[in-house]
């Protein structure tokens, strides 16, 4: 397996999967303007998976385009509830609708990651879970969001599976890291056989 790869994201938690997986990354953040890209594929009626695999691949193909001589990794997760993308929150008032829009309800987390080398990709993957919503009062999930830190609330979106996130589910089918992000199994496979 190479040395080190590029991650094209400032996710802290990418980067603590990739580390913690024996996997060194430098990061190179891709500034991809997301809702953009989310708008436009939208229009064309673009599936939630297409517009994961493609953010995932843009992130990529944009940073390898400097760093030609590097692998580079680019991810994006996206939660589909009944075929509609539900974008980060920008706010804790955001942040609180989202939780009342997943209330009692299941909804898929789609996780596409894609490696790319001298600007354009050479593998990508993309997996689901499926997470099911107990039903709360408005109360709890206030009661709940004031024990999240703004990083925390912003950096993993609206529930943290590993850590306060899990007590708001009833069920969760799938790998806990694709729920976090980054199918790592999937990745360690394909840079085992690469060379």
């Amino acid at each position: 397996m190479m040395d080190k790869i590029i991650l094209a994201s400032k996710s802290k938690v990418r980067k603590n999967i990739l580390n913690s997986n024996g996997i060194s990354c430098d990061v190179i953040p891709s500034n991809v303007d997301e809702d953009t890209v989310k708008i436009s594929l939208s229009k064309e009626n673009a599936s939630p998976e297409i517009i994961s695999k493609n953010l995932a691949e843009l992130k990529a193909n944009k940073v390898s385009a400097k760093y030609r001589d590097y692998m580079v990794l680019g991810a994006d997760s996206v939660i589909d509830l009944d075929g509609s993308i539900l974008s980060k929150p920008n706010n804790r008032t955001e942040a609180f609708d989202i939780l009342k829009l997943l209330n009692n309800k299941s909804h898929y987390l789609i996780s596409s990651v894609c490696i790319s080398r001298g600007g354009n990709m050479i593998w990508n993957y993309t997996d689901k879970a499926i997470l099911t919503m107990k039903n709360f009062s408005d109360d709890e999930l206030k009661l709940y969001l004031s024990k999240i830190s703004d990083e925390a609330l912003y950096a993993y979106n609206v529930y943290q599976i590993e850590g306060e996130g899990r007590k708001l589910f009833t069920d969760i089918k799938g790998d806990e890291n694709t729920i976090m992000g980054l199918p790592i199994d999937k990745i360690k496979d394909y840079l085992k056989n690469y060379e």
